[in-house]
C-alpha cells in the first residue's frame, strides 16, 4: 500500500538549456517529460519512473520540488 502523502508528491521540472547538440536518446528523454522549449515547466508525478529519466538529461533541466 502507498501512503497517501506518497502519492501526491510532484516535481516540477523546468528545461533550461537546448537539446541542440545533444544525444538523440536524450532528446526524447526530455520528450518523454512533456518539455519542449527553453523554460518550459511540467509538473509531473514523483515516481521512480520520471528520477530515472530526469537523472538521465539532469544537466539540460532545473528541478523545482
Amino acid at each position: 500500500m502507498v501512503k497517501k502523502e506518497q502519492q501526491d508528491k510532484t516535481v516540477r521540472v523546468r528545461l533550461v538549456k537546448s537539446q541542440a547538440n545533444c544525444q538523440g536518446r536524450h532528446k526524447l528523454s526530455v520528450k518523454a517529460l512533456g518539455l519542449r522549449k527553453i523554460n518550459d515547466v511540467r509538473e509531473l508525478k514523483d515516481s521512480p519512473s520520471v528520477r530515472g529519466l530526469i537523472n538521465k538529461v539532469g544537466y539540460l533541466l532545473r528541478v523545482e520540488d
